[in-house]
């Protein structure tokens, strides 16, 4: 009936308008005359009053006729009907959508219009003279609205929504909002009224018509993700405000519960049985225990606890955080022979608990029985280590003390035999009787080398010897007085040449390599040897010390530059042992302090041995001595190999052979016989030939001897005669000097020359005939030597 109505007043309205639109009037916007001459006909041009007196129109949207929709006529107060009047369109659409009658004005549209594509359009009409094309008025603009229709459904931004609500919320609780679009306009009628419903969902969901709000329909209980988790929900949206006749569009809600922790774990079994053997170690599992939950996430975390039981303290539970199950493992050793099995109780829970949910139940418990199996198991010491001690001069076979191990099975009892771990003890210094496990020595000890021997002794069954297990043994070894006491170290003091009596030089200290139970208790005393006439006394000061003083004054450097004080130190131990030591006391001038000024360069050693410079002397000697051996076997060797007249080819013709090179030139010192013309070299006696012993000889030399002045012989005669005498009498008692004076003597140097023997005796001596022609070869000087030789040989034959 709406409909209708709305077609009758929009058909009365476009009637109004062709009667506004034909109606001429002088209700003017109050116009005035033009002022201006017209070009052609010299009439002045007056202006014309406007004939339009309305400037809107409505057109319904989506016409549906063959022919063009009616739309309203233009008209102007200038057209006189006689054809001279043309009318222009301009604007939106002009031309295309809507188009006018140029002779009478009348408007139509050309096609079926959308008013959700364009709701108006804006034109322009003009009246112009048909003959010279000029306007005969202003151009008027007016406008056309679309009127809407019901032609556009609901539409919803999405097709398919998803939304999420606790499980067990409140009937009423809201889940998501879904709106639609109408495209139809909204200020006119109800065609952009919505209306929302729920066609699918009930009775679970329900969606308030006017917003689109979907809120829970059902209590707590009813909404339980458990049984059910997913809803699917559609809703439409009808125009007309959901009145007969509107358009309907539609949307699909999915809509998934969310957990929350509303069921408590719960155990599969009441009771659970595992077996374990005793040897498992500590932390080893055992079994899994498995609960359910039906919720999901965090929701069905679990936490288990051992509760009560025998067994609280021997086993403990964790969770596994993949699985959620329950981990039963070993906290402390298993023994059969003690405990054969357990009863434990386990509660489970969550650990995150809802409040809301609490009278639901958050535990469950269950029972847990632990059967422990029984294995062959290693032997047992009775002592977790063991502690001996044995002294140190106990013999070799001592006894030191034993090691017992036990069978901690109970079905069958094993022997054992016993032996020591040879890597903790590599010198092999213990060892222990295999059936009784009684340590004894091997070798002898020595506290001053090892105070403490770790080892391990090892008990393995006889009938399975891989079931074995060890003790660690420590052995103290227990000290006797075996080291003498001696002086703690290297003693070396002074004393100051102006000494006064019963002066304090110096505090004596010892050391022991023993260690006794209550201490060391030093006693000193000066040796036997030190006492006869001693020059220093020693004084015992009763706290492991001595005091050395001195007995007289005054000790001179230059008489004695060093004293060697003997002690002697004995322990206070049975038996009493007891050593001598040697204290050095060096002589050094002082100043009347008693402050040193300078000692001896060589101190002394405080031993009795030999000094270190001692020590080199002796060793440099030693070599010199080896130096001089070598010496005289290479001259020796050297005169067996090199003799003076080697063979044939050798024969000089100077029976006299030089091994002596001499010094050459610069041989100042050798024989000269100018010296025997000159007495006064007699008297230089300091001066000694190089080819002698220079240093002091065995003999001393004899005294000059002066010849009487009546002595009937020449001055130089008497001095020559006087050196000779002097010569040979020195040569003669000097059995280094060589034996002759000045005869030197030149070693053979070899063989290997290409030229002969020139020697006269070596030709004499051959018995063959000698050809010197070769020598012709050698150049002039060479032939004259052949003519010579040659010659003598053939005057000789001749």
């Amino acid at each position: 009936m709406r409909t209708y109505l709305a077609i009758l007043l929009w058909a009365s309205g476009c009637l109004a308008v062709d009667a506004m639109v034909f109606f001429r009037g002088s209700a003017g916007t109050g116009l005035k005359d033009m002022v201006g001459q017209n070009g052609n006909h010299g009439v002045p041009l007056r202006r014309a009053k406007r004939g339009w007196m309305w400037n809107q129109f409505y057109l319904q949207e989506e016409y549906t006729g063959t022919d063009n929709q009616y739309v309203g006529k233009l008209h102007s107060d200038m057209d006189r009907e006689d054809g001279n009047v043309r009318y222009v369109l301009s604007g939106d659409g002009a031309g295309t959508v809507f188009v006018i009658d140029e002779n009478s004005g009348d408007l139509h549209v050309t096609r079926s219009l959308d008013r959700e594509t364009k709701a108006t359009y804006t034109l322009k009409a003009q009246a112009v003279n048909r003959v010279t094309g000029r306007p005969l008025e202003p151009e008027t603009e007016f406008i056309v609205k679309i009127h809407d229709v019901n032609d556009n459904e609901p539409r919803f931004p999405k097709e398919v929504y998803m939304a999420t609500v606790p499980e067990r919320s409140n009937a009423g609780t809201s889940v998501i909002r879904v709106m639609a679009e109408d495209a139809d306009d909204e200020m006119f009628g109800l065609a952009a009224k919505l209306v929302y419903s729920i066609s699918q969902g009930h009775p679970y969901f329900s969606v308030e018509p006017s917003t689109g709000i979907i809120r829970t329909a059902l209590g707590p209980d009813e909404m339980d993700r458990e049984r059910r988790e997913h809803y699917q929900v559609v809703i439409e949206a009808k125009d007309m405000g959901g009145q007969r006749g509107g358009l309907t569009g539609s949307t699909v809600v999915n809509i998934s519960l969310t957990d929350v922790n509303d069921n408590p774990p719960r155990f599969i079994n009441r009771i659970y049985q595992f077996n374990v053997a005793e040897s498992a170690e500590v932390g080893a599992p055992i079994g899994r225990i498995r609960a359910v939950d039906p919720d999901i996430g965090k929701n069905a975390e679990m936490d288990f606890t051992i509760v009560g039981g025998e067994g609280q303290d021997v086993f403990d539970i964790t969770t596994d955080k993949i699985t959620q199950e329950g981990i039963l493992a070993v906290k402390k050793p298993l023994d059969y022979e003690k405990k054969k099995s357990y009863d434990l109780h386990i509660q489970v829970q969550n650990p995150q608990l809802d409040v809301r949910f609490l009278a639901l139940g958050t535990k469950d418990t269950a029972m847990v029985r632990v059967t422990v199996d029984d294995v062959d198991e290693p032997p047992v010491f009775d002592r977790f280590s063991y502690i001996m001690e044995v002294k140190e001069n106990a013999p070799v076979g001592t006894a030191v003390s034993s090691v017992s191990a036990m069978d901690p099975d109970i079905k069958e009892q094993s022997f054992f035999r016993y032996s020591i771990d040879r890597r903790t003890d590599p010198d092999r210094l213990f060892n222990v009787h295999a059936g009784n496990g009684s340590i004894f020595l091997l070798k002898t000890l020595d506290r001053e080398e090892s105070a403490w021997h770790n080892i391990s002794v090892i008990a393995a069954e006889f009938n399975n010897p891989q079931q074995t297990s060890r003790v660690p043994v420590y052995i103290r070894v227990l000290d006797v007085n075996d080291n003498a006491p001696k002086l703690a170290s290297f003693h070396e003091t002074f004393v100051c040449d102006n000494a006064k009596p019963g002066q304090k030089i110096h505090t004596i200290t010892a050391e022991d390599a023993d260690d006794p139970i209550g201490g060391h208790r030093f006693l000193f005393t000066l040796a036997l040897e030190g006492s006869v006439k001693p020059n220093f006394t020693l004084k015992d000061n009763q706290n492991n010390t001595a005091s050395l003083f001195t007995r007289r004054a005054g000790y001179g450097r230059l008489q004695q530059s060093a004293f060697l004080v003997p002690v002697v130190i004995s322990d206070g131990e049975y038996p009493m042992l007891s050593s001598t030591g040697t204290l050095t006391v060096r002589v050094c001038a002082c100043t009347r302090d008693g402050n040193m000024e300078m000692c001896s360069a060589e101190p002394l050693s405080s031993s009795a041995g030999l000094s270190t410079g001692a020590l080199v002397a002796i060793l440099l000697c030693v070599i010199i001595l080896l130096l001089i051996v070598v010496l005289f076997a290479a001259l020796k060797r050297q005169k067996k190999k090199e003799p003076l007249i080697i063979s044939k080819e050798d024969v000089r013709d100077n029976v006299v052979s030089y091994n002596d090179e001499g010094g050459g030139e610069e041989d100042t010192q050798a024989f000269d016989i100018g010296a025997l013309r000159h007495p006064e070299v007699m008297e230089d006696g300091g001066k000694q030939r190089r080819d002698i012993l220079p240093p002091e000889t065995l003999y001393p030399p004899p005294p000059l001897r002066r010849v009487p002045p009546h002595t009937p012989t020449s001055r130089n005669n008497a001095d020559v005669r006087d050196f000779i005498n002097q010569r040979v009498q020195e040569n003669d008692s000097n059995p280094t000097a060589p034996p002759y004076d000045s005869l030197a003597t030149y070693a053979y140097e070899g063989n290997g020359s290409v030229a002969e023997s020139l020697s006269s005796l070596g030709t004499a001596s051959s018995e063959g005939e000698q050809d010197y022609n070769y020598l012709s070869e050698w150049g002039p000087r060479f032939r004259k030597l052949a003519d010579m030789y040659g010659g003598e040989d053939s005057d000789r034959d001749s």
